[in-house]
């Protein structure tokens, strides 16, 4: 991978002993050092970037350089360096720049004169957007987090401020990374990036992925969406003067041109809106410089602040191209004061390279086989941005504990050690949390561990009329069988009160890692059997929490249930392409159950509760029964990239739809089975991002029954109906329908789940709800069978609350009854739409 550095680093490895280091300090007026400045030898790309400090170093081959250094807001310094010395000092004082304003009186209805060059500028931004077909490039990449104060406690959790690398006052570094990555692009959206070296403190996989940030994009993406998924409007976007005004702060003289510095002003607060400076050339109208913020006033989530610079600097004729970039964050919440700073320093640009065919592959970011095996004294012959003192300690600190520890990990010591660094088990684990141990061994060159997990026994305590008070007991064991193996033994045992039914049933799962024509991908055993109690909708519409909530104190028996000896085996397989092929076969002998509990804590006489059998269904019978079912299905998503490590790949995205196909064969007249069906479904879902107008999600779903001889209640085409106050499967449910009333053996049906967010949209006109963040999300759920039998539901609500819950008010218009109106309450926003619905049973 040498071939992939740039001329100079190649050539300071390969002969260092004629080459020479310049090094120095970059000041203001006042000898107060300027970070982060622009270091570079005149006439290329090849350069550094000052640290915190100010410090900077260059490594150059012997002979004369005109080495320049520049810094946003002062006057750029050329000095003439003949390099004849193993070492030499050369410090630069930087002046401030003398801003001249052109007397320029204006009058009442005139405008000031910085929009008429953002008018030259956007008219030339669709031209520097598209100048550079292709190229490739070397980016150098420095980042850092420093914690400045963390809680002793989080969510109820103590916090380990020991294993988070910060002091007992909660202070230290917390990250400290640095990478090299060759970057190759071509028109309109090909870009892989390959890493030739990376690097984190302490070990494991540091920061390799380049910071994109076109300010000649209408819509910038401000590192990752979550911070703000509507992405930020360009101060130089094509309607970037509705959002923005403007004030000509000064013009300065640079090599022959005239840069303008405007001050970018929003006009409007709770937009995605820059606040700061940009530079402008005279006559070219391109960015030659930036300093821009965003802050919480304008839509940045998770932090409070961000800070882009950026130093464009020629590279051909005519073209001009981020020379450096430097990133800081800061965040108060929750306890927890950090803040960042993440650099990117750009060089050795071809605009004319010459990619052999098909390079362009579906591999996005590549890692070279000997990355991680970089020494310090290759990472001091070409870093670019000197370390500070602080990272030198938190390196040499960090790197040492985990040789350490790894020269060790044979040790008793180090393994008694792991041993009784385990938390003691405490009554509150007992009741709720659960309670966890991990037993540790040694194999090969690390210590592994067998994990056991046990539920909390309040976690543990289900109610309903069937059972009554039940006892569910649901330990994990989890063993570490080989390298890339595992056994999951999960015994389940469940015990009702009230009609002392006592069922026991236990899964087994054994996991590992395999090729197929060099090719990972994950399989995965799956044995089961003994005797559960289960809901006739196998994917479990209420949860047990929903179900107790209505049951105890509104008199509403939800939850519909049969028991059932069966057999489960289940095989499966997730390709390295992240698809996922799953086969299985189950024999169940059903058993119908009836209510044996009235009990609620409020009496409601006005109120009964219904039959375990599903009311809507009545007229279907259930009876005991045995069943033999094969189920097939197939999960896939085309066009998926990848990041390609020196031994596997591992799927990253795709911008297709997910598509699932399923089957599932009744096989009658073997070991007593009597259903005979042959059911089939399809579906596709997808989430499109359309920035400033929001996200789109949706699902969509058609099936039906191919052969309906003999279809038990279990194995109707329910749809995930939704009784209760709250949802947790949004796309995969009707909020306001029965759970049983539309459930149908039709040969054919399809379904719609689509919803709208609008991620700040419109609600950013609104007062307090805008400074709330509180977002608008709106979509339709609907389902068709025939015209008899179909659903159809609208709904709007507020997500984002506190970031993680959602509220819906929605109205479902139903065939088979009147229309109704609810409110639904869930998880939704910047850490609700993180959290998933687990199965309850």
């Amino acid at each position: 991978m040498i071939k992939y550095f740039p001329a100079l680093f190649l050539f300071l490895i390969a002969g260092y002993c004629e080459a020479g280091i310049i090094r120095g300090v970059v000041t203001d007026n006042n000898n107060h050092p300027l970070p982060y400045a622009t270091v570079l030898i005149k006439g290329t790309t090849n350069g550094t970037t000052t640290n915190a400090a100010g410090q900077y170093q260059l490594d150059l081959p012997a002979g004369q350089y005109t080495v320049v250094c520049q810094y946003i807001g002062y006057r750029k310094t050329e000095v003439k360096v003949n390099v004849d010395a193993p070492t030499q000092t050369q410090d630069f004082h930087l002046e401030p720049l003398n801003m001249q304003i052109k007397e320029v009186v204006i009058k009442a209805g005139k405008e000031d004169p910085a929009y008429e060059i953002i008018r030259q500028a956007i008219r030339k931004r669709a031209l520097y957007q598209q100048q550079v077909k292709e190229y490739t490039c070397m980016s150098y990449i420095k980042g850092t987090i420093n914690m400045d104060g963390a809680p002793d406690r989080f969510l109820g959790q103590k916090i380990d401020k020991e294993d988070m690398g910060v002091d007992s006052a909660g202070k230290g570094m917390v990250f400290l990374s640095e990478s090299v990555t060759k970057v190759s692009y071509r028109e309109p959206d090909k870009l892989k990036l390959e890493v030739v070296s990376s690097r984190k403190s302490g070990g494991g996989f540091g920061l390799s992925f380049p910071a994109f940030i076109s300010f000649y994009d209408n819509n910038v993406t401000a590192v990752i969406t979550q911070i703000g998924p509507r992405g930020y409007i360009s101060p130089i976007a094509q309607n970037a003067l509705y959002y923005y005004k403007y004030r000509l702060e000064g013009e300065f003289t640079e090599d022959g041109k005239t840069i303008s510095r405007i001050r970018v002003i929003p006009r409007r607060k709770q937009e995605p809106l820059f606040s700061g400076y940009i530079f402008i050339t005279d006559g070219d109208w391109r960015i030659h410089s930036t300093d821009l913020l965003l802050t919480k006033e304008y839509q940045l989530e998770l932090m409070d602040t961000l800070r882009i610079r950026q130093t464009h600097v020629p590279v051909a004729d005519d073209v001009w191209r981020v020379k450096d970039q430097y990133m800081h964050f800061s965040f108060d919440k929750f306890g927890f004061r950090m803040e960042g700073n993440f650099v990117n320093v750009y060089a050795d640009y071809n605009l004319h390279p010459q990619f052999p065919p098909r390079y362009f592959d579906n591999t996005f970011l590549k890692y070279d086989s000997a990355f991680d095996k970089k020494d310090p004294a290759y990472w001091d012959s070409i870093r670019p941005v000197p370390l500070e003192t602080a990272e030198a300690k938190d390196y040499h600190e960090k790197d040492s504990t985990a040789k350490a520890n790894r020269d060790s990990a044979f040790s008793r010591y180090t393994l008694d050690s792991m041993r009784r660094k385990q938390k003691p088990v405490k009554m509150m684990d007992v009741l709720w949390n659960g309670a966890k141990h991990k037993y540790y061994f040694r194999r090969d060159s690390s210590i592994v561990s067998h994990d056991l997990k046990v539920r909390g026994l309040l976690q543990a305590l289900k109610y309903n009329t069937v059972e009554g008070l039940a006892l569910a007991l649901e330990p994990t064991l989890l063993l570490n069988t080989g390298k890339e193996e595992k056994l999951r033994i999960s015994p389940f045992i469940r015990y009702g009160l009230s009609n002392t039914h006592l069922n026991a049933y236990t899964e087994i799962a054994w996991t590992s890692e395999s090729r197929i024509r060099s090719k990972f991908g994950s399989n995965e055993w799956l044995l089961a059997g003994g005797k559960r109690i289960s809901q006739f909708n196998n994917a479990n519409p209420i949860d047990n929490i929903a179900n107790e909530f209505y049951t105890l104190l509104l008199k509403e028996n939800y939850m519909k249930l049969y028991e059932n000896w069966f057999g489960h085996l289940q095989y499966s397989r997730v390709f390295q392409t992240n698809d996922k092929l799953t086969a299985g076969i189950r024999y169940e002998s059903r058993i119908p159950v009836e209510n044996t509990t009235d009990f609620v804590i409020f009496q409601q006489k006005d109120k009964q509760f219904t039959p375990n059998h599903p009311e809507e269904l009545a007229h279907v019978p259930f009876e005991r029964h045995q069943a033999l079912v094969v189920d097939l299905s197939f999960r896939f998503q085309p066009g998926q990239q990848f990041i390609e490590l020196p031994d596997r790949k591992i799927p990253f995205s795709s911008k297709y739809p997910t598509f699932e196909v399923a089957y599932s064969k009744g096989i009658p007249n073997v070991a007593n089975s009597i259903v005979d069906f042959d059911k089939w479904s399809v579906a596709a879902s997808d989430a499109m991002n359309f920035k400033l107008f929001g996200e789109f999600r949706y699902r969509v779903a058609a099936g039906g029954f191919l052969n309906d001889r003999n279809v038990q209640i279990p194995d109707f085409q329910h749809f995930n109906g939704n009784q209760t106050f709250y949802n947790l499967k949004y796309l995969n449910s009707f909020q306001l329908a029965p759970y049983y009333k539309y459930s149908t053996t039709a040969p054919f049906y399809a379904t719609l789940n689509a919803e709208h967010h609008f991620n700040g949209l419109l609600t950013n006109k609104i007062p307090v709800i805008n400074r709330l963040k509180w977002n608008l999300v709106a979509g339709v759920n609907a389902f068709y069978v025939n015209g008899d039998n179909n659903y159809v539901e609208v709904f709007a609500g507020l997500e984002n609350i506190f970031k993680l819950v959602r509220v819906d008010v929605v109205t479902g218009y139903q065939s088979k009854d009147n229309t109704r109106v609810g409110v639904r309450v869930g998880f939704g926003g910047i850490f609700g739409g993180m959290l998933k619905p687990g199965n309850n049973k």
